[in-house]
């Protein structure tokens, strides 16, 4: 029997309008199997322990930072008489998109030749180590700019993630022309990221990647697990949650911002996918607001 690990779909503030959430964790037994559909990076303080993402193993020691792209199966291992004290950072790829931009950082996600983590020490550990305690501080702060400098952070906390691990893998970094590898899923899954508003197809991806529709159909399901329209639901969906809980537009107008021509086809796929329609999920969040913490 094929075990199937967990697959992990929401995280605080997913749906909302600043998809980012980090936390500081302690792991006295690891923690199980699983893959998600958004990002997320770790960065170890103390303990010892190792983990494993889609089967490769490397330790995980004080100074040992994690990028995990979306789907890719992951699992934390704890040394014995040890605890692995980590800060956990899931945030959604639109934050990597830049305004007008095709590519933004998609560098990061698409550099499929160079090692998932790196152990960093002396001064570089204890820059990365600042980074993301500010950030942290950051994010249960209420300053003004908060969003914007929670951004601003985590683009220069991967870039210099991206910095040490080619230091680190230099014969990596540059291969001879015939030896590249092919081209990856991740430009497909980022245009479809910036474009699910539109009314897009198959079709079109096909003629913009040079793929059969079938092709496209193919690696979007293997990547994400999920069918292009189910894929493409998803993203539309979450960006409704989002305007139904921070904004006063009418239902029938965020039905058109997130890209469904009909209302009646929103509301029947909303009612379908969250079990409610799209009135009571404002309902509900909008309750959820108002009770004291």
């Amino acid at each position: 029997m094929t075990y199937i690990p967990d697959y992990l779909k929401t995280y605080p503030n997913m749906n909302t309008s600043s998809p980012l959430h980090i936390s500081l964790n302690r792991l006295y037994h690891g923690f199980r199997p699983h893959r998600h559909d958004f990002l997320e990076f770790s960065f170890v303080v103390e303990g010892r322990g190792s983990e494993s993402i889609n089967e490769a193993r490397h330790q995980m020691l004080p100074g040992t930072f994690t990028f995990v792209l979306p789907y890719q199966v992951h699992e934390l291992f704890t040394e014995p008489g040890s605890t692995l004290v980590l800060y956990n950072c899931m945030f959604s790829m639109d934050l990597l998109m830049e305004p007008g931009r095709e590519d933004g950082l998609l560098e990061l996600i698409d550099r499929n030749t160079l090692p998932s983590f790196a152990q960093l020490d002396g001064g570089d550990m204890e820059r990365m180590r600042y980074l993301v305690e500010d950030m942290y501080r950051e994010y249960i702060g209420q300053e003004p700019w908060r969003r914007t400098m929670l951004q601003v952070r985590l683009k220069e906390i991967l870039a210099c993630f991206d910095r040490y691990r080619r230091k680190d893998a230099p014969a990596l970094a540059a291969f001879p022309p015939a030896a590249k590898p092919k081209p990856s899923v991740w430009p497909i899954i980022q245009h479809i990221h910036l474009h699910y508003r539109d009314d897009l197809a198959l079709s079109d991806l096909a003629n913009r990647f040079s793929l059969s529709a079938s092709r496209i159909s193919e690696v979007i399901k293997l990547t994400t697990g999920q069918t292009f329209v189910h894929f493409l639901h998803d993203l539309r969906l979450r960006h409704a949650c989002s305007l139904l809980a921070t904004t006063d537009m009418s239902v029938a107008e965020i039905a058109l911002e997130v890209g469904y021509g009909s209302y009646k086809t929103f509301s029947r796929i909303f009612r379908e996918t969250k079990g409610v329609v799209p009135k009571d999920y404002r309902k509900m969040k909008l309750s959820r607001q108002d009770v004291p913490s």
